[in-house]
């Protein structure tokens, strides 16, 4: 039988529920164990792919289309498995399915009420996620334990142990171990009032993780052990670290793994963590150091291009390198001029994003850097300015831009396909997930991913527009990678420059903590190589 981990938040947000699931999902497929993760988000919007970047973080994409939650991100680089559509569900979608079915007569008249309908629902999605030879499912429930918007949720958790048994589900519950400087204390007082609140709807914890800035003393573990009816070798210290990528050593030395390997009756194979160990190593210690500029509009909050930054994280341990991200903003760009902003800076990344604010900005920049030879790496609409800035400047279309912009524009460099045009759904009009590529060999593409097909995630709907290839590749454009089922490109670079190179689709979504992306590998390499050749002059 599949076992089940499902992991909690209480006192306050943001106390890592989403890295404690990635870290122990890592710590027991390094067991030989066949780990899957789900995120359960309490809130209303159906699909987080409608939510502002600045409010929730970035939008993660899954191979079969899934518009997810971030921490999916976090789960597929730590456990190296590619999620789906499964893992990751809102309450908006549970009430959607829910009236959708009652105005179908799926309920034949009767009540639909959140018990047992809502919760038999949200138990139905515990246990779809898994596969046959999955062996253990991690589900983290966002939010904060207390909220009212929670409590659906908590009541399903709480219906599905008692269904399966306590040796085949365990609650993980995470609070904060607050330091009161003044009086140099730790405090348990919100750990109890957390738990408390746990049990008076019906859940006792298995594991407590207290997130604290200090180690826990045994005294202070027994403490919360004691109050919070909990076996004080399963009270764990989350301790702060540097990088996310070390919590998983972490609640290794703590026993975590063990601990829950005990409580679910499972077999204790010894873990083999050496290929983590020798990348976080490589994060801690690295041997140099190089400036990347990441121009967006959404940098007030870097979690809007998470997936970017830990990309670049991976790409530069593999470097043996750390990576310095100086934040650029491209409305700021555009008013103040490129050279303020990127003469420091050794690579420049070019995010993706939706509308036409700070597009002139980004465009700006590309410019600059593809005069000065300075790395240049363009993700999605990155492509698509790349592409637009080389019309303007380079084969002189000076009013060449994308249909997104100016749906009046002569030369519309970037356009949506024919076919999407008569779509009303603008939703529907995105192409999203895992389509092919075929890389063209002699190219930088090629050299990075050593293979002439690949497949790579979308979220876009706006495309090069093919009727001016034949005119950017005379002006030295090339097109190296091209989706063989629909023609469309994939890839652009050029010969010229000792790294310039888009990408239609997001590379980013693919990379992970033992495996960087060929196409960040490659960029973060060149952006160090520039770097050395800044010093010698």
């Amino acid at each position: 039988m599949t076992k089940h981990i499902i992991v909690t938040g209480g006192v306050v947000s943001s106390l890592g529920k989403g890295i404690t699931a990635a870290s122990l999902g890592r710590l027991l497929k390094a067991r030989g164990y066949k780990v899957t993760l789900q995120k359960a988000d309490p809130y209303l919007n159906v699909f987080p792919g409608t939510m502002d970047p600045t409010q929730h973080g970035e939008v993660f994409v899954t191979d079969d289309g899934h518009e997810g939650d971030l921490d999916l991100g976090h789960y597929e680089r730590f456990i190296d498995e590619n999620l789906t559509c499964e893992s990751n569900f809102t309450a908006g979608r549970i009430y959607q399915g829910l009236l959708e079915g009652d105005l179908r007569g799926d309920y034949s008249g009767g009540t639909v009420q959140v018990i047992p309908h809502m919760t038999n629902a949200i138990r139905e999605r515990f246990i779809s996620v898994a596969d046959s030879d999955t062996d253990i499912v991690i589900t983290e429930i966002g939010g904060t334990v207390g909220d009212i918007e929670s409590l659906p949720f908590l009541e399903a958790m709480r219906q599905f142990i008692h269904k399966v048994g306590k040796s085949n589900a365990i609650n993980i519950h995470l609070t904060l171990i607050p330091y009161i400087k003044t009086s140099g204390e730790l405090k348990t007082k919100p750990t109890q009032h957390s738990v408390k609140t746990m049990l008076e709807i019906g859940i006792q914890p298995d594991i407590l993780i207290c997130r604290s800035g200090k180690e826990l003393a045994k005294s202070i573990k027994e403490k919360i052990a004691l109050f919070c009816n909990v076996d004080t070798s399963s009270v764990i210290t989350g301790m702060d670290v540097g990088t996310i990528y070390s919590v998983p050593l972490v609640y290794r030395k703590e026993r975590l793994d063990e601990i829950v390997i005990s409580k679910l009756n499972l077999k204790c194979n010894k873990p083999n963590l050496d290929k983590w160990e020798k990348f976080v190593k490589a994060l801690i210690t690295p041997k140099h150091t190089v400036t990347i500029g990441l121009c967006g509009k959404y940098v007030e909050l870097a979690d809007a291009y998470k997936s970017i930054v830990e990309a670049l994280i991976h790409a530069g341990s593999e470097n043996n390198t750390k990576v310095v991200i100086k934040w650029i903003d491209a409305e700021k760009v555009e008013k103040e001029g490129a050279k303020k902003y990127l003469q420091d800076v050794s690579g420049l990344l070019v995010a993706p994003g939706f509308g036409k604010r700070g597009v002139e900005g980004k465009i700006a920049a590309i410019k600059y850097v593809r005069e000065n030879k300075i790395p240049y790496f363009g993700i999605c609409l990155g492509l698509q300015c790349a592409v637009i800035e080389f019309a303007r400047n380079v084969c002189g279309i000076k009013q060449a831009n994308s249909l997104e912009f100016n749906e009046k524009t002569k030369h519309n460099i970037i356009d949506m396909m024919a076919d999407q045009k008569k779509i009303a759904d603008k939703g529907a009009t995105m192409r999203l997930g895992a389509y092919p590529c075929n890389v063209q060999k002699n190219t930088k593409a090629f050299i990075a991913y050593k293979k002439e097909l690949i497949y790579e995630r979308h979220r876009h709907r706006y495309e090069v527009n093919s009727n001016y290839k034949e005119q950017l590749s005379k002006f030295g454009l090339t097109f190296s990678g091209i989706c063989p089922s629909n023609g469309l490109i994939e890839i652009i670079e050029l010969k010229n420059h000792p790294f310039f190179v888009g990408s239609q689709f997001h590379p980013e979504l693919k990379s992970r903590a033992t495996a960087a992306h060929p196409l960040f590998r490659e960029f973060v390499k060149a952006s160090l190589l520039f770097a050395g050749k800044k010093k010698k002059i």
